[in-house]
Formats: structure tokens, sequence, C-alpha cells
């Protein structure tokens, strides 16, 4: 039977020497349809093994219902890399973090006021072990030893940046085992003491993630590893973006000097990324600095090898002359210009006001107080609070208590203000009711979870109470807007026109000859999200520094097609443009 092992030296499978010479890139975040080609050109750089993480809280969106089809074929995309001459790693988590939403964990965990995550907690353990259940029986046939592609396993991720709960590690490699996996397990970690005394486990290999300081960065993992070859599971190669702040790059040539740093120690290697891929939909990840939000673009990018589209960068171009001093290289990729949708403006239609889609069309949660999205069994979107608030009253500030993460605030329909966790927009809010009174609607909207940090138990929506000035305002009515499908919320009864600065729904038609790859240039539409052909592309914000989403040729159809945009700061001029290359790297107001 073969298998991976190691020595001080390095790999070996079925006895010949193999140095790992990995690059990630995740299923979910490429459609299947463009899987062969990124796997092959992970190839044609010179790399052996391809690495992805594998996102909990896609496969399993509700407890106990799971999804392995299309994007989430798992085995498909193994497959698929075995097919041109790649060996895997694969990292089933439970945790991922990725920058992606809760670190890869389901949202539905945070429905348990009393849970508590990455530790020995037995709900938590409980859902884990079920969600193993599921998966390891569909990873076990491919396998090294089962003659398949993947060479190990990763146990948990990164957990001495977490915590310290030794237990809990040994509960998830116990878990391997004892669900039938006999391949080479590992950790990674930060190469440093604390990071790597909490999240080392004995009996698995340890490696490190880091993107310079190499020789120092070895030497502190051989303290933990003694007997094992050094291994760098992610050499942070470029970077990714936050909402409002620069587009991060990295020179390629100094990329490559790591690399070949790290290959001279005689190392194996994962870059991350290799390719970076979209955070497609709602499922970006964010980081809490300060309980400050800083959510993640969709775009992943990340200044990878290999472009978000497809593309060889500088960057491959340079790590392929380094790999080929210590493998023998392939033929490179062919000489392509990539094909693209010819440039054009579309013309969106009639608005249709989502505060009143919503109101006919979603039946109301009714209580006292606001409900969080996780007590209203959601995961993502936006949920409208609706109140009736008795008048008249002098003017006093608007508090939330416990907002994740923007809301929009409106009375009698009028936009008020907004109040944003961000610090992005907006600012406090103040308003004064009329006599008789007004609705106060709060448009709140998941910016995306943390996926890193202590502050991972970030639940979404109204967690706490909403008053005004000293007293607090009851008498609930929410209503879930998921977003799955916009095209399910009825027409709103009259035709009623939005009132300046309502968000809104604009649809466009177009025609395409032959599918090709296209980005829709939002900037100038404010906030909000897009849908072609009913998928789901991911959000737009003009602070940058992304103003475009890339829309993938296997979403497009030869004819008709069909663009949905949810404009969130109310209708901005009249067309939206699609265009030919990527805009990355512009900040906006």
């Amino acid at each position: 039977m073969p298998s991976l092992t190691y020595d001080r030296d390095g790999f070996a499978l079925d006895g010949a020497p193999l140095r790992i010479l990995s690059g990630a890139l995740h299923y979910f975040r490429v459609l299947p349809e463009q899987w062969e080609d990124r796997l092959a050109l992970l190839r044609a750089m010179g790399l052996n093994t391809v690495e992805t993480y594998v996102p909990w809280n896609l496969h399993e969106p509700r407890p106990g219902r799971y999804d392995f089809t299309g994007r989430l074929d798992l085995a498909a995309f193994l497959r698929a890399a075995e097919r041109q001459g790649l060996h895997a790693l694969v990292r089933p988590g439970p945790y991922i973090c990725a920058e992606w939403e809760f670190g890869g964990l389901p949202a539905w965990l945070l429905k348990d006021p009393g849970i508590r995550l990455r530790c020995g907690h037995p709900g938590y353990l409980a859902a884990v072990d079920r969600w193993f259940d599921e998966l390891l029986p569909r990873l076990l046939p491919l396998l090294v030893e089962a003659g398949g592609p993947v060479l190990a396993l990763q146990v948990e991720n990164e957990y001495g940046s977490y915590g310290t709960d030794g237990d809990y590690l040994r509960h998830l490699a116990d878990g391997l085992r004892r669900r039938g996996v006999r391949s080479l397990l590992f950790t990674s970690d930060g190469p440093e003491h604390p990071m790597l005394q909490g999240g080392t486990l004995a009996g698995v290999l340890p490696t490190a993630n880091f993107g310079d300081r190499t020789a120092e960065s070895f030497a502190v993992l051989r303290e933990y590893a003694p007997d094992a070859p050094p291994v760098c599971m992610e050499f942070w190669n470029g970077w990714f973006d936050y909402w409002g702040e620069p587009h991060h790059t990295r020179d390629a040539a100094d990329a490559a000097r790591v690399l070949d740093e790290m290959l001279a120690a005689g190392a194996s290697v994962n870059l991350y990324m290799a390719h970076g891929g979209t955070n497609f939909g709602l499922l970006n990840g964010a980081n809490l600095t300060d309980g400050r939000l800083e959510p993640t673009v969709t775009s992943y990018d990340y200044d990878a090898a290999i472009s978000e589209d497809g593309r060889p960068t500088a960057k491959f171009w340079a790590f392929r002359e380094v790999l080929g001093k210590y493998t023998e290289l392939p033929p490179p990729p062919a000489d392509r210009e990539p094909e693209r949708l010819a440039p054009r403006t579309l013309s969106l239609g009639d608005p249709r006001p989502l505060l009143d889609l919503a109101v006919a069309g979603v039946e109301p949660v009714r209580a006292p107080y606001p409900l969080a999205m996780e007590e209203l069994d959601q995961s993502y979107g936006l949920l409208l609070y609706r109140c009736r608030v008795s008048g008249p009253r002098g003017t006093e500030e608007l508090v939330v208590d416990g907002l994740g993460d923007r809301a929009q605030v409106f009375l009698d329909g009028r936009p008020i203000g907004v109040l944003d966790r961000t610090g992005r927009t907006g600012g406090p809010v103040e308003l004064a009711v009329p006599a008789g009174g007004a609705w106060l609607d709060l448009l709140v909207e998941n910016l995306g979870r943390a996926n890193y940090g202590p502050g991972l138990a970030d639940r979404k929506g109204i967690t706490g109470g909403v008053r005004l000035g000293r007293q607090f305002l009851m008498g609930w009515q929410m209503f879930p807007l998921p977003l799955d499908d916009p095209a399910a919320l009825p027409d709103v009864p009259g035709g009623a026109d939005p009132q300046p600065g309502q968000p809104v729904l604009r649809g466009a038609e177009f025609e395409v000859e032959q599918p090709a790859d296209a980005f829709v240039h939002t900037a100038g539409h404010g906030k909000g999200l897009c849908w072609v052909n009913g998928f789901l592309l991911g959000r737009f914000w003009d602070i940058g520094p992304q103003q475009t989403l890339y829309l993938p040729a296997p979403l497009l159809r030869p004819g008709r097609n069909e663009l949905v945009l949810l404009e969130l700061d109310g209708p901005r001029g009249d067309g939206l443009d699609l265009v030919a290359e990527p805009v990355l790297d512009r900040l906006g107001g």
C-alpha cells in the first residue's frame, strides 16, 4: 500500500523521494467548468500538488443537510487534479480561516447561545463529529493509500493562533484515524513559540506558515519537529484586500527570491495562493480589530501567480523559473489571448423598492425585542427590522446594541442615516418622531462573519436592543432577506416608486452570441449585490479598492441573459458597464 513518509531530509512516496511543490486552489472559489484549466496551469508552473480547504458551511448549510454537488463536488475536483498529474493536500478543518465567512464554520452553530468554538465543548464536538461522519467516507477512496491523489490531511488549522486545547486537537486527529484515515496527518501554524506550542500534536507533522524570513522561521519550526523536513504550508506570496483599504500586491521578484530560499533549504512548500479565485455570493470573511469589523472584498485574486480570471501573471513566470532549478518542468502553458465578452453598457430597468418587496412578500417574525439572524435560522444576507414608534418626540440619538454589521435607518421610508460597524460610512443617527408616530425600519446587512482571532463567535443582525435616547423600543417585526433568489420576491402592489435613497432592485437583459469572461463595472452604483442568471457574483461597494465583479463565462448562455442589481443606496445612473479588464486597485468615495 503506497503512503507518504518522511525523515529529517524529506518525504518519500512509496519509498521514492518526493519534494512537495504545492499550490493552493480552492475548488469552492472557482467554477467547476474551470477546474481543469486552472489545475493545468498549476502543473505548467512546475508544481506537483494542489492544496485545498473544505468549507463546512457550504457543505452543511442546514444541520444534517449536505451538499457535494456542482461547485461543491470535492471528489470531482480531486479527480480532476489527478488527471492533471497533481497530488493533493486536503485541509478539512473543521475551521479553515481562509478569509472565508466564519472561517468555514456553519452559522447555525451560533444559534446555541452557550456554544464554545474550537474546543472540547460537547455541543461543538457533536456537530463536528456528525460533519466528519459525512465527509470522511467521501475522502477515503481518494487517499493515496487507496490509490487516490490525496497525500495527507490537516488537523484543524492554525490552532495555535487561537487556543491551547490539546484534547480538542487529539479528538480531531483520533477521529480521523477512527474513521479510516491512514494517511499522513499534519498541522500548520505561524513560526512563533506560543503558536507552535498551542497548535502542534504528538505524532502529527508540524508545518509553518509565513511569507519571509525563511531561515529564522524554519529554525523555530525545527525546535518542534527535529526529525521532520522543513515545510512551509502557506507561503504568503500575495495578500487579500479589505473594503476601503488599498489593494495589496507583492513584487514578483521578491516573492520568487523567498521561494528560492525555501527550496535551497531543502523545504517542501505550498504557495498560498497559487490561484485565489472569488468569494462568490456572501461568503467573504472579515477580521475584528478593537471591535471594528474589516470585511474582505469579493475578489480573492490575492495577487497570486494565476489571476482571478485564470491568467498567468508575472509571478507565475518568476515562480516557474525558480521551480525549474529544483524539478523537471513540464511544457509552458500555450500562449493564448483570453476570450472576453465585447464591452457594452446595459440599460437598467425600473427600480423595485426593496423595503416594500420585503413587507409584501416575506412573512415577518414578531417579538418584543430584536432577534439575531442566527435566532431566525438565517445565515447570510439582510434582515429588515420594523417597529412602530410613538410621537411626537424631540430629536434623540438612535442606539443599537450589538449591531452586526451595517444598518440603514428609515423613518416612514425616508432615509435617516447609517450605522456602520466598519466605520467606513455613516455615523451617529439622530431622529425626531412626528405627532401620531412613525414606522422605524433598520435594514441590517451581514458583511461577513469574522474568520480569524478571538472574536470568532460573530453573531449578526441585532443581538441586543434598540434605544431611542434611554428608552428601549419594543414590538418588532423582522423580515428575513437571505436574498438567495431576488426573483422570488413579489412585485409591489401598485408598482410603488421608491423614495430617494431607498434600496432598490433593478434588472437588465443582454444578448450573448458566445459566452466569454467579463467584468461588471459597478463603480458609481454605491453599495449592493449583483446576480447574473440567478447566480450571486458577490458584493460591490464604491469605497473600493475593488470596482469590478468577475463574471465567468460558464455563468452565461448563448442568447438572452439576465442581470439583477441591488443598489442599497438607491438607484444611481441608468447604465451598467460590462468591461474586459478587472479594476481591483481603486479606492472611491
